[in-house]
């Protein structure tokens, strides 16, 4: 290694000064940035003249209204996900699911409702009325995988900028591989000894049922002040959805809940005695914009697809817009102060991440917000893992108060399930430091990853949550098939797709195929951005380029490619010749 090559590795990481300023490396050294003081950061936030606080009050009051209609843009996300697939996503589950299966149910289920609270719904209604509590308990760690689909999405919305895209990815997949992991530790664990099950088990041995008790929980400011607006658009039907589950109805005609009964007028609660998957707000007694009393499934579903879209565009521009003001928020502020105010403590971080969830009674609400403050470099992915890990304990925790007062013993199970499968995952992945790198640099390889592709994030979606977990779906129903034919086919595509991931591996690692992949994706990168610094009128840059070469006289040089063409075809005219003498 020559001297100058070491000066290069050991050349000290250049630190911005401000938010905002240019630099080779989106992570800069964080230790040479800890020398702010508390005093440092009370001047940088409190004191400024009469213009810079009406600025920042002005700024304030657009984050505020921003992230209000960026968490109604995800609730009416949530709901029209649960209208266009909600018929599909109920009759995943069913009573046949063996340990794989159920995973893999509960994961696709959840992406395709948006909402993990849906899914441990269904599930807390057919444990002991269509599957056994060890089945919930594995389509409950699905749940737990298939919720952190929106944080992804959420990531896409920052691809116009390639470093904020790199990092609000990696930031957001931190959850999905911390999910992943959990899994690939408790699922085998559960599977010999029944861990999950024992313990809840035992907590819960004492306990006296009540269900059907008129008891409520508190519905949190989520339900209270943002809901209303996105019920107006659009209202799912969570009883059907869940009566698909568990059997008790359909989306058929004469399933319980189609057709629509409505008495004329305007269609209102008291009116409408059977809806399908849009129903109306008891609160209000209104239904929603996109109700149709005479609507069929197909109708419902349509309508949900509609609002689907509207809500992702309105998603998104939220997002540009939230991440525009924060950036004039924090242009010119010293990122030593920044790294000190948001440099806290990783099990405070924890505590706040839960009370976060609690309040908000989401944690794809909270998980969601931290991923553009991560894109824009306010808090860095080691930052945001730990109140990652607090929003998932938080959702736990709602769950488990929401089931100690309106579900029977065995839906206060599966809640203490999920609780302590999660608290599990803090053990195994956050306690001791050393754990955290399995989570903490695959997201930062991923969010690498975005650099040589920007459509890296769809794929990533398209494979974790669907492609994956279907194709696990598939080979384990073949597997458990009771026909010895089904068996050996699923064991022959076992076989074979092992050995197809052995011969990658082995081209990956020994036949330089990573570094193929790289450069393939870099020169396409590479041309991307050069067809994109290209004047758009080439036409004119070519007669000018004519223009010049006729002017000056000089010969045009033909690139290799031409030569060996015009060669090759002047050969052919020659032994075109000689075939005619």
């Amino acid at each position: 290694m020559s001297d100058t090559d070491k000066d290069l590795i050991n050349k000290p990481k250049k630190n911005p000064v401000h938010f905002g300023d240019a630099i080779d490396d989106i992570e800069p050294d964080l230790e040479a940035l800890a020398d702010a003081t508390w005093n440092d950061v009370f001047v940088a936030c409190c004191v400024h003249t009469h213009e810079e606080w009406a600025w920042i009050g002005f700024g304030i009051l657009c984050v505020a209204t921003l992230l209000y209609f960026f968490m109604v843009s995800l609730d009416m996300m949530g709901s029209s996900a649960k209208v266009l697939t909600g018929c599909s996503a109920g009759g995943m589950f069913g009573d046949d699911a063996n340990p794989i299966t159920g995973l893999m149910i509960g994961l696709i289920s959840t992406a395709m409702l948006h909402s993990s609270s849906t899914t441990t719904s269904i599930i807390v209604s057919l444990v002991g009325n269509g599957i056994t509590l060890e089945q919930g308990i594995y389509m409950m760690m699905g749940a737990n995988i298939g919720t952190t689909i929106t944080n992804a999405m959420v990531a896409i919305g920052q691809m116009g900028d390639p470093d904020q895209l790199e990092r609000a990815f990696g930031g957001a997949v931190v959850h999905d591989i911390y999910n992943y992991l959990s899994v690939v530790i408790m699922l085998p664990l559960e599977l010999a000894t029944g861990f999950l099950r024992h313990l809840s088990g035992a907590m819960v041995k004492n306990a006296k049922s009540n269900e059907g008790s008129d008891q409520t929980t508190w519905a949190g400011p989520i339900k209270k002040y943002v809901s209303p607006i996105g019920e107006r658009v659009i209202k799912s039907n969570s009883k059907l959805i869940i009566a698909v589950g568990d059997g008790s109805g359909s989306c058929s005609e004469g399933g319980g809940f189609y057709p629509i009964l409505c008495e004329p007028g305007e269609p209102t609660v008291a009116k409408c005695k059977q809806v399908g998957l849009i129903s109306c707000r008891k609160e209000t007694g209104r239904c929603p914009i996109f109700f149709q009393p005479d609507a069929t499934a197909k109708d419902d579903q349509i309508s949900g697809g509609v609002v689907m879209v509207l809500s992702i565009g309105m998603l998104f521009i939220c997002l540009l817009f939230l991440v525009y003001v924060l950036n004039r928020l924090l242009m010119g502020l010293s990122i030593r102060i920044i790294y000190k105010a948001t440099n806290v403590n990783g099990y405070l971080s924890i505590i706040m991440g839960t009370g976060l969830t609690m309040l908000v009674q989401s944690s794809t609400v909270v998980t969601s917000v931290l991923t553009p403050l991560v894109g824009i470099g306010a808090i860095t992915i080691e930052q945001m893992y730990p109140l990652t890990l607090g929003a998932n304990l938080g959702t736990c925790i709602t769950a488990l108060m929401a089931s100690l007062v309106t579900e029977g013993v065995l839906g206060l199970q599966v809640a203490l399930c999920h609780l302590i499968f999660n608290v599990m995952g803090i053990i195994f992945f956050y306690v001791i430091p050393i754990t955290r790198v399995p989570v903490i640099y695959p997201a930062k390889q991923l969010g690498k990853m975005t650099r040589l592709w920007r459509g890296f994030p769809v794929l990533f979606i398209a494979i974790s949550f669907f492609l994956f977990p279907v194709t696990l779906m598939g080979l384990s129903y073949l597997i458990a098939a009771e026909a010895m034919g089904l068996k050996v086919i699923g064991w022959v595509l076992v076989i074979c797709l092992l050995i197809g991931c052995g011969y990658f591996a082995f081209w990956w690692y020994y036949q330089d195929g990573k570094q193929k992949t790289l450069d393939t994706f870099k020169k396409r990168e590479h041309r991307r951005v050069t067809m994109e610094t290209l004047p758009e009128d080439m036409d004119y840059v070519k007669t000018t380029l004519r223009s010049l070469i006729d002017h000056t006289g000089l010969p045009i040089e033909d690139d290799e490619e031409e030569q060996t063409d015009r060669k090759t075809l002047k050969d052919d005219d020659e032994d075109s010749d000689e075939v005619a003498a």
